[in-house]
């Protein structure tokens, strides 16, 4: 059904635009003295937005002219969204005082990344899409850069912003090629388009490799993943930590919506591509990672391996593999939430560290923040019982019931040498000797609350697993009852 004069679907977009102005208007006023307000009232706009996400009908349903669709699977994936930007959020607010970069435009510039995000998930046009995803990434850009006095966070936004052009670049160029061969913009008129013709055009096929390569940038999957290590290592950390956390929801969530809608008639061709990203991803996360000595470093290569699994339920093309995917990047964001807060507090004599060797023996001087360091970093190597083992559980049952065992087991594989090295971050904690104590740093109790929910999690998640996994697959259904 459309409905080009309902606005109710976009009010969290809505809200959170006028939020933004308006804390902008606050800080041009005020000054960088606003800032702690500022990301205190950036907050809690998140948090009622996600309530007013709640609020809303799930139902299916399709405003503006058909350029913004939303339904279960939308409401789903922004509701992790704005999760993931409340922790982002949370695990900042110290570091901003004690980085020197208290400035306002910080919460600003991540609320309007998260509207950009949200577009993303609910587009239904390439207009659309291109409009919330250079939204995000501007706003990204920028954050990248922002500790403004540090050589290499200036690198890390030239690098990410110059990547990242390309990356639009082919994009638009892959969507110019679509349009010429389908003379559509619009997911819906383009899916029955396809379905109606007998032979796909070979443009048609090129546009659609130029627009994967171009998502495939934003997610950071292997080979387009070259801005990733040096980016998360240049960046602030606690930028670092929004890039980890939330992006890549988005991104995915536009990757399905696109690839089991409009294109869903030819699989074929995109399952080659799909299925060399994941193949090239896993390899690349979990042998590269192995020489690394910095934790952020450590992290980007391990966020790639996880995007190569979490492809492989794409992969699978089937409503289960799907929301394996929605389960996968769940647990995904909060591990990851849960390990930057760990990294996030590791300051000797006012400077942040970031070298796995900074951790040695950290189980005799600060117990609980190891154990909770070992809980997430055995989740994340997928042992069980612990969550992480159960996203990969479902990606790997998805890929094997449609019988990509080659896929499956290669993943468990390149599963296996990553846990080298997360249970070498353990062994340096628990069996180094020790070295000197992290400051005390005291008002980060939102980024201890950060590590106890994610702790939390992993842990409980072994209680009623079948709860989240329901309701990730009842989500992802939602792509395929609009498809069929």
């Amino acid at each position: 059904m459309i409905s080009d004069f309902n606005l109710v679907p976009l009010l969290p977009e809505i809200f959170m635009a006028l939020t933004g102005m308006g804390l902008l208007i606050v800080g041009v006023s005020q000054g960088n003295r606003a800032t702690p307000v500022i990301c205190a009232a950036a907050g809690a706009a998140l948090s009622i937005a996600a309530l007013v996400l709640l609020s809303l009908g799930w139902d299916a349903q399709t405003v503006m002219n058909g350029m913004f669709r939303f339904d279960e699977f939308a409401g789903f994936m922004k509701l992790l969204v704005l999760i993931g930007l409340i922790a982002s959020l949370a695990l900042s607010s110290r570091y901003l005082t004690q980085e020197d970069m208290a400035r306002f435009e910080y919460p600003i510039l991540i609320i309007f990344a998260g509207i950009g995000m949200m577009m993303m998930i609910s587009a239904n046009n390439f207009l659309t899409l291109y409009m919330g995803l250079e939204l995000q990434s501007l706003s990204l850009y920028v954050l990248a850069a922002f500790q403004r006095y540090s050589v290499r966070s200036a690198e890390a936004g030239i690098k990410y912003f110059i990547l990242g052009a390309l990356s639009s670049g082919m994009l638009l160029f892959g969507i110019s090629l679509i349009y010429g061969f389908s003379g559509t913009l619009d997911f819906t008129v383009l899916g029955k388009t396809i379905i109606g013709l007998e032979q796909i055009p070979i443009g048609l096929t090129i546009g659609l490799v130029f627009l994967l390569a171009g998502i495939a940038f934003k997610i950071s999957a292997a080979p387009f993943h070259m801005w990733t290590p040096d980016v998360y290592h240049g960046a602030p950390t606690s930028v670092t930590a929004l890039f980890a956390i939330v992006p890549k929801v988005a991104a995915f969530a536009l990757l399905m919506r696109l690839l089991f809608q409009p294109f869903a008639d030819m699989q074929e061709d995109w399952f080659q591509i799909i299925y060399f990203l994941s193949v090239f991803s896993m390899v690349i996360g979990a042998f590269a990672a192995i020489a690394q000595e910095n934790l952020k470093r450590l992290m980007a290569y391990s966020s790639i391996g996880n995007m190569g699994y979490a492809l492989i339920g794409i992969a699978a093309g089937t409503a289960q593999g799907a929301g394996a995917v929605v389960l996968y990047l769940m647990i995904y964001i909060v591990m990851t939430a849960g390990v930057f807060a760990v990294i996030l507090h590791m300051r000797r004599q006012g400077l942040a560290v970031a070298k796995i060797d900074n951790l040695a023996g950290l189980s005799k001087t600060e117990p609980a923040l190891a154990y909770g360091m070992l809980i997430l970093m055995f989740s994340m190597s997928g042992i069980p019982p612990a969550a992480g083992f159960f996203g990969k559980l479902a990606i790997f049952n998805a890929a094997m019931n449609e019988g990509l065992y080659v896929l499956a087991v290669l993943g468990v594989v390149t599963s296996v040498v990553a846990a080298f090295y997360y249970l070498r971050i353990v062994k340096v904690m628990f069996f180094d000797e020790p070295a000197d104590s992290f400051d005390k740093n005291e008002g980060s109790f939102a980024r201890r609350v950060v590590l106890i929910v994610s702790v939390l999690f992993v842990i409980g998640f072994i209680i009623k697993p079948s709860i989240l996994y329901e309701c990730a697959m009842h989500a992802a259904s939602a792509l395929f009852t609009v498809a069929g």
